[in-house]
């Protein structure tokens, strides 16, 4: 088991990416902390890892709020004693052209996606350094390093992920927290099923391998880089994409 005696924090863990990569580190043996804003769903998380025998617990956290992120932090460290690793998964989209977008759509986008990996890690981040170990991994997106039509907003707050994960990296490898990214191409969500079949079929067509991603190939990649077998691997962001922006 590669993350044996382990306590993560996953955000965003009660659908798609998130509960596939609670689900998938409860099996490598770590207890888990499944943060989500819809405790209903983050339940859910949790009845699919105690019937795998796992060990977690739900958490309704909304990441823009601070208050909440500190209390819960410290529910955590009260009920499982430390925490090895923050997933910081959550993560929404508001598209539209930039002449269409509304401040609205810009302000929540860039205060969930980008605001609220910085909460999490701030505040969780110095727990590990009392610890002296620790795993960062941030959601990114191949958005946020190509851009992409429509999603000002997404492609600004994944591209302030990416340089905030490099920026973590140098400020906390001499705490011994390593920090790294994650940047999916075009997965199969709830999010990407509500698309046109149209619009999946031109998606899939942008990938060298002619398929879509699964949350499964994003939990992967999460896990490795949570794992020991990365413990010399800080800064870097591992995208995941089918080939996509070859």
């Amino acid at each position: 088991m590669r993350l044996k005696d382990k306590t993560a924090i996953i955000t965003g863990g009660g659908s798609g990416i998130g509960r596939e990569t609670a689900i998938k580190f409860a099996r490598e043996g770590a207890k888990v902390a499944v943060w989500d804003i819809n405790l209903g769903e983050a339940n859910k998380t949790v009845k699919e890892i105690s019937e795998l025998e796992g060990i977690s617990k739900a958490y309704k956290v909304d990441v823009t709020n601070r208050l909440e992120i500190e209390e819960i932090t410290n529910k955590v460290i009260k009920e499982f004693s430390k925490i090895d690793i923050l997933v910081n998964n959550a993560g929404i989209t508001a598209d539209a052209t930039l002449i269409k977008m509304k401040e609205e759509q810009w302000d929540r986008v860039i205060d969930i996606n980008l605001k609220g990996v910085f909460n999490c890690g701030q505040i969780v981040s110095r727990y590990m350094v009392e610890q002296g170990n620790g795993v960062i991994l941030n959601a990114a997106s191949v958005v946020g390093i190509y851009g992409n039509f429509g999603q000002t907003n997404y492609a600004a707050s994944k591209w302030g992920v990416i340089g905030m994960t490099k920026t973590w990296a140098k400020e906390l490898g001499r705490k011994g927290i390593r920090v790294n990214a994650v940047a999916p191409g075009f997965i199969l969500t709830q999010m990407t099923a509500k698309m046109p079949e149209k619009v999946l079929e031109m998606m899939k067509e942008k990938s060298v391998l002619k398929r879509l991603g699964t949350p499964e190939d994003i939990a992967n990649a999460y896990l490795f880089l949570a794992s020991n077998e990365a413990s010399f691997i800080t800064g870097t962001v591992l995208s995941v994409d089918g080939g996509v922006v070859i």
